[in-house]
């Protein structure tokens, strides 16, 4: 996709909405986390607005790429980005994590159209998003148009069974599946560095058979290269390690790791509201 001046501008202003309704949604249910889905808010605008091919009319549409969210706490940027893109309404958001509400704070496939996985416990996404690869790869017999995206936290690498998941994908090697690590470096306890060291994470992945990009989570320029770069390796799956601020656009909130699973009083609201609005 050509990334003009008036598309950047676009991306921009949705991720800000998208950032604002993040912000709302946490306020009013007085629970879940922030750090991560404020962090990833660009990753998603990319996903929904430009790069999934989907369809919100249709959830079910057999063609649709398949975004699996391994990281499910920040299921409130999941939401809010698809609420944007019209698969509810808007003013469902605000149901987040009530009772019986369809946006519980771990996102459920059988009660929410275009959900592809249930989420919860870390490290079960990748070796979901393998199966389903894979499954479609059996299936099919040839080179598929799908694409099978698995969104990761960079603290559920702390998981054997992530690594079991790496191995079978470099072994099977589907193209059509396209990682994405929140390097954000933080998470529930602390910096993950000082609480199980990831690094070299790229030459580990690269160690596995995968194609590894490293990118800027935050520059639209950088999301839409990496992907594009993704989808033309035939050979192997690919990892793509975006670099991120956990809190981005909230300053009080930025790269803390006590808002990993923390939400904003109404007051702190107010003043997150306010410092995402200056940028309009």
């Amino acid at each position: 996709m050509l990334l003009t001046d008036s598309k950047l501008q676009f991306l921009n202003d949705k991720a800000r909405d998208i950032r604002r309704s993040i912000i709302e949604m946490l306020t009013e249910a007085k629970s879940g986390h922030t750090a991560g889905a404020l962090g990833m808010a660009d990753i998603f605008t990319a996903l929904y607005f430009g790069i999934l091919n989907h369809n919100p009319k249709k959830p079910d549409w057999a063609e649709r790429d398949r975004l699996v969210l391994s990281n499910g706490h920040i299921c409130p940027v999941l939401y809010s980005a698809m609420a944007h893109s019209g698969y509810f309404p808007l003013e469902e958001l605000k149901t987040l994590r009530r009772y019986g509400s369809r946006l519980q704070g771990h996102s459920h496939r059988e009660w929410l159209p275009g959900v592809e996985t249930s989420s919860g416990p870390l490290g079960e996404g990748l070796g979901q998003a393998v199966g389903m690869a894979l499954a479609d790869k059996m299936d099919r017999g040839r080179v598929s148009q799908r694409f099978f995206y698995c969104l990761m936290s960079d603290g559920e690498l702390q998981e054997g069974s992530t690594w079991e998941a790496v191995m079978l994908a470099g072994k099977v090697c589907p193209h059509n599946l396209i990682a994405i690590v929140d390097r954000n470096n933080i998470q529930i306890d602390g910096v993950t560095e000082d609480i199980m060291p990831l690094e070299p994470l790229a030459q580990k992945f690269r160690a596995f058979n995968w194609h590894v990009i490293e990118i800027d989570g935050h520059n639209f320029e950088d999301i839409f290269s990496a992907v594009g770069q993704a989808k033309s390796v035939f050979n192997r799956p690919s990892v793509i390690i975006a670099h991120t601020t956990p809190g981005k656009g909230v300053p009080a909130i930025e790269g803390r790791y006590e808002w990993h699973g923390k939400a904003p009083t109404e007051k702190e609201g107010k003043q997150a509201i306010k410092d995402l609005n200056k940028n309009d």
